[in-house]
């Protein structure tokens, strides 16, 4: 029984390695990325967290997505996701499409890396200024970043993984407004599976370029709004790399954590009132699954 276990665990690396080796792979877009398979021991644990915090019906109801990422060995990434391709409105979380589009720019030439710059990129991500959000979303042009989401390079917007990544309206007022998302109709929108590529992109270098990968790291850094996942992490002595979003009943965090030795990619969008309240638990029930491994 022990080596059919160990076989059936290699089995699941070996899948697991092929499937990220493809994630990794973005170069001029020529491979588009297979939906990575979940590792079973952590895909049952994940579920065994959500049930010990009373989320099941979060779960059935699609209300609640999760999707955490173990890369502390980056060429033996683990995963586990429970809705992770269900797209849902995503609040603030999706200024993430704004910045890596706007390092596109800055890439191919047709827009200047400033110090003015750089410090509004900065407000909108570590602050989520909505006022900066959407002078950097003008700047860049929603054609231009739809075209980054949607494109061969990364494939943020799927329609065959159900959506994923949207950015269609500035967050300025009803003028500021450019088009919803294909398939469901979202202005701000993704998927829990999309949020945790960006992610992993970024820390394999592979955002833009391995210098601009950087940049927008150290953006994503030292967070100024402590809720959700920065709040059940605090105190905690880990550095987290995060963007949210919260409006009315809809919650959003994405976040790279390096903890204890560990490093992991944690993802969750919730539609509840009380969805604030409940991710500084789910951050930690998720941090010592990775952590206690």
């Amino acid at each position: 029984m022990l080596s059919k276990r160990k076989s059936t665990a290699a089995g699941a690396s070996l899948v697991l390695a092929v499937a990220f080796a493809a994630l990794a792979d973005t170069d001029g877009g020529r491979r588009h990325d297979p939906k990575l398979p979940a590792e079973p021991a952590l895909q049952q644990s994940l579920r065994a967290v959500l049930s010990d915090l009373n989320l099941n019906h979060f779960v059935s109801s699609k209300h609640l997505a999760v999707s955490l990422v173990d890369v502390t060995e980056m060429s033996h990434p683990r995963y586990a996701g429970i809705n992770d391709t269900e797209m849902m409105y995503a609040a603030s979380l999706p200024k993430i499409c704004a910045l890596v589009a706007g390092f596109e720019r800055i890439h191919d030439g047709s827009m200047q890396y400033t110090a003015d710059v750089k410090d509004m990129f900065t407000r909108m991500i570590r602050y989520s200024s909505n006022v900066d959000a959407s002078r950097v979303i003008q700047k860049v042009g929603f054609d231009y970043i739809s075209k980054v989401l949607m494109g061969p390079k990364y494939h943020f917007y799927d329609p065959a993984q159900n959506g994923g990544l949207w950015l269609g309206k500035g967050y300025g007022g009803p003028s500021d407004y450019w088009k919803r998302d294909p398939i469901h109709h979202l202005s701000h929108g993704a998927t829990t599976w999309q949020v945790a590529r960006f992610f992993m992109l970024l820390e394999q270098g592979r955002l833009v370029s391995p210098e601009y990968s950087a940049e927008m790291k150290e953006i994503l850094s030292k967070p100024g709004i402590h809720h959700k996942f920065v709040k059940g992490l605090e105190g905690s002595g880990c550095e987290i790399y995060r963007k949210s979003g919260t409006w009315t009943k809809y919650h959003a965090d994405g976040a790279l954590i390096e903890h204890g030795g560990k490093k992991y990619i944690a993802v969750a969008l919730m539609e509840d009132e009380h969805g604030g309240e409940v991710f500084p638990k789910l951050i930690q029930k998720m941090d010592a699954l990775i952590t206690n491994d």
